[in-house]
């Protein structure tokens, strides 16, 4: 039980970390209501189910242990994210073009979040490294299928959970979100921020 709960609280801390998933949830929970924001947690949970997954059956390692695969999937990632920062800033700018006609803008569907959150984390390859450095230091021997899947299911049941607060904490204040003028800073400082983790996890 000590085991498990500490295998919890390291994929909690590791959720909770500021970083692109804690940003796509934000910005969604944040214009399109809780709903998108726990849609994109979801897609969020999905990516580090078959990352915990590959990791525990000792395929990520070669993802990890490939330079170029690994620089691949790193720059394919950056570039989502910048796209999606740059996105946003282009928002922000027609916003400020025409930002009295704004007042209702239509709302992200849940499944474009979930999308967003799901590209966003399979497309990290730090994903693959932390469960390939985390993975073996639980599964000890040769793991059966059962700890394998045990483990895959806890690290998604703490994504879910800490992202659907997140979401719902977020979500409380749509209406402050969503006016135009809010609105508009927001795209451009979650534009920015996206589009600097994507240079980051270029560059790394």
């Amino acid at each position: 039980m000590t085991h498990l709960l500490a295998f919890m609280g390291v994929v909690l801390l590791a959720a909770m970390t500021p970083g692109p998933d804690f940003v796509i949830v934000t910005r969604h929970a944040a214009f399109s209501g809780k709903r998108a924001g726990m849609a994109a947690g979801l897609g969020i949970a999905s990516g580090v189910f078959v990352w915990a997954l590959v990791a525990s059956l000792g395929v990520a390692s070669l993802l990890a242990a490939s330079a170029l695969a690994y620089t691949i999937v790193k720059l394919v990632g950056a570039a989502y994210l910048a796209y999606l920062g740059i996105k946003a800033l282009i928002g922000a700018w027609r916003r400020g073009e025409r930002v009295q006609l704004e007042t209702h803008l239509p709302p992200a569907r849940p499944l474009v979040a979930f999308r967003h959150g799901l590209i966003t984390n399979l497309l990290n390859p730090k994903c693959a490294v932390f469960f390939v450095a985390l993975m073996p230091q639980f599964l000890h021997g040769t793991p059966s299928l059962t700890d394998t899947l045990l483990l895959s299911a806890v690290t998604v049941l703490v994504t879910i959970a800490w992202f659907t607060v997140l979401a719902n904490l977020v979500g409380l204040l749509k209406g402050f979100f969503t006016a135009p003028r809010v609105r508009k800073i927001m795209d451009t400082v979650t534009g920015t921020i996206l589009i600097a983790f994507g240079i980051k996890i270029a560059t790394d």
